[in-house]
């Protein structure tokens, strides 16, 4: 006698996460967002901190796209931060307490680093030039990934900038990691270091989204805007003291 066993195989369906706002898709705990609006105060840019930033969206500046990644859009009309000319969309570092600004230095024994993956979507018409990603000292931007045209560069002010691509297409997504402690600056492009700089600076945190560099002066309409879409952002900090 023989006995046929039958198996069943019983697929159960997951339900479908939809993101809906930003903070779905990227951890923005350690974040505060600076928008090209005018806030109530007059001749200030609006900023959107937690925990307001964890379910905050915007239609035009701020959103999600396809799932994939969330939107940052500065029009060359916008509202901008006190000592620049230039609108953003852009996150500011926080610290670990989420509450107080971050402010770190380059010759911190601890290693802190940003990790992006983001693409540069569009440019002014005019004037096609858009920062992604930069590290700010107390006074001014210690380094700036910048796209001009199609040149994809490091920017460090007086001292030189850096080359990572010199023609760069718009919404090419590439994976982007800042570095910064024990007195150097590292920057590498998809794995890829471009940048091993030695130097020194205080009162430090990073920016990341679109900080388009054109305004109505340099012959852009309001309404012409830069973008940039970032699917993946991560802060780290790894203590060397003990190795």
């Amino acid at each position: 006698m023989r006995l046929l066993l039958t198996a069943c195989l019983i697929v159960i369906s997951l339900p479908t996460v939809v993101a809906e706002t930003p903070a779905d898709i990227l951890d923005l705990s350690r974040w505060r967002l600076t928008l090209p609006t005018e806030s109530d105060k007059r001749g200030s840019p609006s900023e959107i901190r937690q925990p307001e930033l964890a379910s905050f969206s915007h239609p035009e500046h701020f959103h999600v796209r396809d799932q994939a990644g969330v939107v940052f859009r500065a029009h060359c009309g916008g509202a901008t931060t006190k000592g620049s000319s230039f609108p953003r969309c852009e996150l500011r570092e926080m610290a670990p307490d989420e509450v107080n600004r971050a402010d770190w230095s380059t010759d911190d024994k601890t290693i802190h680093t940003m990790t992006v993956r983001v693409a540069i979507t569009a440019t002014p018409r005019n004037k096609k030039h858009v920062v992604c990603a930069q590290i700010h000292d107390a006074d001014d931007d210690l380094m700036m990934v910048r796209l001009e045209g199609e040149k994809l560069f490091i920017e460090r002010n007086e001292v030189g900038e850096v080359m990572m691509e010199r023609h760069y297409q718009l919404g090419t997504e590439f994976e982007l990691k800042i570095e910064a402690g024990k007195g150097h600056v590292r920057v590498f492009c998809n794995g890829e270091e471009k940048m091993n700089w030695k130097v020194s600076r205080d009162g430090c945190y990073f920016k990341a989204g679109c900080y388009t560099q054109s305004n109505l002066k340099k012959g852009d309409d309001a309404d012409s805007y830069g973008e940039v879409v970032i699917s993946m952002l991560q802060l780290d900090e790894i203590n060397t003291e003990d190795q």
